[in-house]
């Protein structure tokens, strides 16, 4: 049976387990099972599938995730994001657009503490939201923020979907984190101007946001920075040891734990009761990671065993185009396979055959693993599996129908669209901050 069969045969089993309901992990982790018994007999089946998966496990940069997802849970049950919420729309003064564009950049802080996306936009959603359509915000507007805005803890370091990707196309971690933080500002700072500009063309859509606070001279506001304080020495201290070199990004990931723990202590929210349930989460979640991790790497393992990869890579450099739109041919494939899988089913699955095939046609890893990771942020927002658009559901007042969250993020992943261009077609956009550290 040729190798195209067997592709074929594989995706219509994927495809099956999952309409029936099973969780996708278990199903590709079915599917390599399934594949190595018929190829290699059961003995040597079994073998060769706990061998993939023994050798992902063994990667000492997987402990990082879950010591940033524990991060991630302690400071979002310690008051963080509200407190940074309040002291930003302060800061921000008497504008208007002022609580959305302010939202935007707390949004960019909590990227930065926390390196998971679902967390972030169920913060934002129970904080911001409320605010801004309390204030008269147009509801459209103020949801679309909220999802884009949130589903920037893709890219901004410490993003964990770098450090997945980063461990399936075996490259540098910290390179990866220097070269994603220029496109996630440019990200950021697509959102505000489109802010700025959609409420200055429509002003009805954001009233400015007047309390007493708002109408200080600067310097008297600048008293109210004090709730993003410790933030900012978090964020500083586990971002400063990894691109200093002092510390790995594993080690760093621990120092940000600690960290946590250290801020929750100060703001006097540190209580057995908060760690339990922040461990208990992690647990979770982590769990969940690392079961689709298993599922992935054992199929993509079994499937360069049986020459798949080999033919995938022949497909995609046999193409009679030009190298960059080899690119772009990925990056569609990537997102066609967002409509049915995990992020991480899809790096584990795509990042080893689409890695070297990258190297061959002449470009740097790094800059496409911030494509990539790019590329997966659209997956989040878009319709109809979008999971950023799910989270905000799930936190959202109940007259807000996801069809209507769908809609406001129709821009947003235009300006997605326009951010991964500019990366696309200008590579120093990602590269010339790690260069920097060379």
């Amino acid at each position: 049976m040729g190798i195209e069969i067997i592709t074929l045969l594989i995706v219509i089993s994927l495809l099956a387990l999952m309409a029936l309901g099973v969780p996708l992990g278990i199903t590709t982790l079915t599917v390599s099972l399934g594949t190595a018994l018929l190829y290699f007999g059961e003995r040597a089946g079994f073998f060769i599938v706990a061998a993939n998966v023994s050798e992902v496990l063994h990667k000492y940069e997987l402990i990082a995730v879950p010591f940033f997802v524990f991060m991630a849970n302690v400071l979002e049950r310690s008051g963080i994001a509200h407190s940074m919420f309040e002291s930003m729309a302060i800061m921000g003064g008497r504008f208007r657009g002022s609580v959305g564009v302010q939202t935007t950049f707390v949004a960019v802080l909590l990227a930065a503490m926390s390196g998971i996306m679902g967390g972030e936009i169920v913060m934002l959603g129970l904080i911001a939201l409320p605010q801004m359509l309390r204030l008269g915000y147009d509801r459209k507007l103020a949801i679309g923020i909220i999802c884009a805005a949130g589903a920037l803890a893709t890219l901004i370091p410490p993003s964990v979907v770098l450090i997945v990707y980063g461990l399936a196309a075996q490259v540098s971690i910290t390179k990866l984190f220097a070269a994603s933080a220029v496109p996630g500002l440019i990200l950021a700072g697509l959102y505000i101007t489109y802010i700025l500009v959609r409420v200055r063309l429509k002003p009805e859509m954001a009233p400015i946001y007047d309390i007493p606070e708002t109408a200080l001279p600067f310097f008297q506001r600048l008293k109210f920075l004090k709730g993003i304080i410790l933030p900012a020495i978090l964020i500083g201290t586990v971002l400063g040891v990894i691109y200093s070199g002092v510390a790995t990004v594993t080690e760093a990931a621990a120092i940000g734990a600690i960290g946590a723990l250290v801020v929750a202590a100060a703001r006097k929210e540190l209580k057995w009761t908060m760690a339990r349930d922040a461990m208990r989460q992690t647990v979770i979640t982590v769990g969940s990671i690392i079961w689709l991790v298993i599922g992935a790497v054992s199929l993509i393992g079994i499937y360069n065993r049986i020459g798949g990869g080999d033919f995938l890579r022949g497909v995609l450099t046999a193409l009679d185009i030009g190298p960059i739109w080899v690119i772009v041919v990925m990056m569609l494939i990537v997102m066609l396979l967002g409509t049915f899988l995990e992020w991480i089913a899809i790096i584990f699955i795509t990042v080893p055959i689409f890695a070297p095939v990258v190297i061959d046609l002449g470009f740097d890893p790094v800059w496409f693993g911030v494509l990539f990771a790019m590329n997966i942020q659209m997956y989040y927002l878009s319709p109809p599996f979008g999971p950023a658009c799910f989270f905000l559901k799930s936190v959202a007042p109940k007259d807000i129908a996801l069809q209507e969250i769908f809609v406001a993020v129709l821009p947003f992943i235009a300006l997605q669209a326009v951010g991964l261009a500019l990366v696309l077609f200008n590579p120093q956009i990602a590269l010339w901050l790690p260069s920097l550290f060379e």
